[in-house]
């Protein structure tokens, strides 16, 4: 099914689930997005029966009738109470997949056009049912680059983006043939084969700075067998990035152990050690590095030691 033909009947499954009444098809027909395109009446007549008979494929109990007796001809609505699901029992491995599944109608883009929908009903002198409704979209994805990647993925397409390393202060363009998007822990990674270091790698989205460029054309990405993209961003992770940190004497033993001293320094008139360590995670890091306070301090690279500064200063109300 085209992407513009699923738009079509998900605005079509919003705008009957609204309403309590029957909407006739030419009423469908200039409210719900996309049909408005079909060059003649004729066109739309056949657009709008496919569309029908797609639904009730799918199962969507698509209702025919009339509100009252004077009516001249048949309408459509969707009966909430036939259309909703039961109350289902999932086991904690099914109900974690199904949420995660759900998060990808989490989009800025399907929000918007379900809450056009809904006003272009009532703007139309539509009855639209109050509440939450049947359909929640929840804007959980707020990252800009989730909708050019997602969209490469299913075009099978490759995209060139400016990605900032952690501990860089400069992006760098990758080029990249994205394989799919997935979430870990609350944050989004696109997984794919790096064509500048002809290996595989994820990247996060939140580290992507500029505009996602598709490049090439469609179909040109082949993604391996037997990948597993989550697998992949839990195991293979960041790259790690070298960190030099001063620790005081005799404290902060957990930041010692894991790295590799560099030599005594004394720092505001207390005696220390420079450490070397490598981290990956650098937001985190930096969560743990300032629980420390004064005991340690990040001396490079930059980007780490103003975020845990930012940490301090968030702790004290941001004052200095």
């Amino acid at each position: 099914m085209s992407t513009t033909r699923a738009e079509r009947l998900v605005n079509l499954v919003i705008c009957l689930l609204a309403t309590r009444q029957y909407l006739p098809a030419e009423r469908i027909r200039g409210l719900v997005a996309g049909y408005g395109d079909a060059p003649s009446d004729e066109a739309f007549s056949r657009m709008f029966e496919r569309d029908k008979a797609e639904l009730r494929d799918l199962g969507v109990p698509l209702e025919t009738g009339r509100n009252s007796i004077i009516d001249p001809s048949d309408g459509y609505r969707i009966a909430r109470r036939d259309y909703e699901l039961s109350d289902i029992e999932l086991e904690p491995d099914e109900a974690a997949a199904v949420a995660l599944a759900a998060r990808l109608w989490d989009s800025p883009q399907l929000t918007g056009a379900a809450s056009g929908a809904l006003r272009k009903l009532r703007a139309a002198g539509v009855d639209v049912e109050d509440g939450s409704g049947a359909v929640q979209p929840k804007v959980r994805t707020n990252e800009p680059s989730f909708a050019p990647l997602l969209a490469a993925v299913n075009e099978r397409k490759a995209v060139r983006f400016p990605y900032r390393r952690p501990g860089s202060t400069e992006p760098a363009v990758r080029s990249v043939e994205p394989w799919g998007v997935v979430s870990w822990r609350g944050r989004w990674y696109v997984v794919g084969h790096d064509r500048d270091r002809n290996a595989a790698r994820c990247f996060r989205l939140s580290r992507v700075v500029g505009e996602v460029r598709a490049v090439g054309l469609a179909g040109a990405v082949v993604r391996p067998d037997g990948v597993n993209l989550l697998d992949y961003v839990t195991e293979t992770g960041p790259d790690p990035v070298p960190v030099s940190v001063w620790v005081a004497e005799g404290r902060a033993h957990g930041v010692r152990r894991k790295g590799s001293s560099r030599g005594q320094r004394t720092i505001g008139g207390r005696d220390g050690e420079v450490f070397e360590l490598e981290l990956a995670h650098l937001e985190s890091s930096a969560d743990w590095l300032a629980g420390h306070g004064p005991d340690v301090l990040v001396l490079e690279p930059d980007t780490l030691r103003k975020n845990v500064v930012n940490r301090w200063l968030a702790a004290i109300g941001g004052k200095r």
